[in-house]
């Protein structure tokens, strides 16, 4: 049986329909409850419902076998799966913002709030500048505002909420997509059940462009 991990929300259910597509339907999966796990024992396949930033955590502890996962998930906990597609979708960027007159003078050290700690440090740190990061879990447009920060390193949709609170992207960091992700010994042994999946989802992603 193939276990998948699915991000609850909006992005989980444009995944289910591309595996529907695939041939890995599960209808109970549709039902109105609050289930978190549904089979379908003829396709032999599992899905569950994982919060989103969970599901490289299933998939790299083997819970899962395939999942999926947003691009900054992987670049904050580098967690050891294969990527094995990008599905061009839930697009948007990591990206640098500020108070619009926000000048960086790189004569002191920059305060930077974010909950992405390890992509705000990569990132200074390819360019030699000192930062003192202040980990916060939500609200980060505030920091600026109150002058608990200079910059923040967030997640960029499109950019409505910056401008609401006087803040503009500064530059961005990286794009963003939901990426296909295997565990590494599941890939070992389902193989052609996983290659199945990718193989079928690349059709999908093609046709879409």
């Amino acid at each position: 049986m193939l276990n998948v991990a699915l991000p609850k929300g909006r992005l989980g259910e444009k995944v289910y329909a591309m595996f529907e597509k695939a041939g890995y339907e599960c209808p109970s999966i549709k039902e109105n409850n609050r289930k978190l796990i549904f089979e379908n024992e003829e396709k032999q396949v599992r899905y569950f419902w994982v919060k989103p930033s969970d599901v490289s955590i299933y998939v790299e502890r083997g819970a899962a076998d395939i999942g999926v996962a947003g691009k900054d998930i992987l670049l904050e906990y580098s967690p050891d799966i294969y990527e094995l597609l990008d599905l061009d979708m839930g697009k948007c960027r990591m990206a640098v913002a500020g108070k619009k007159d926000f000048y960086d003078d790189n004569t002191r050290t920059l305060k930077v709030a974010t909950k992405f700690v390890n992509i705000a440090k990569n990132h200074y740190a390819s360019k030699c500048r000192d930062i003192d990061i202040i980990k916060l879990n939500g609200s980060i447009e505030i920091a600026p505002i109150l002058g608990l920060s200079d910059v923040i390193v967030d997640i960029v949709e499109t950019g409505t909420t910056l401008k609401e609170n006087d803040l503009e992207v500064i530059e961005t960091i990286v794009p963003i997509s939901a990426r296909l992700i295997a565990n590494k010994s599941s890939f070992k042994f389902k193989t052609k059940e996983i290659e199945n999946v990718v193989e079928s989802m690349k059709a999908q992603v093609k046709s879409n462009d």
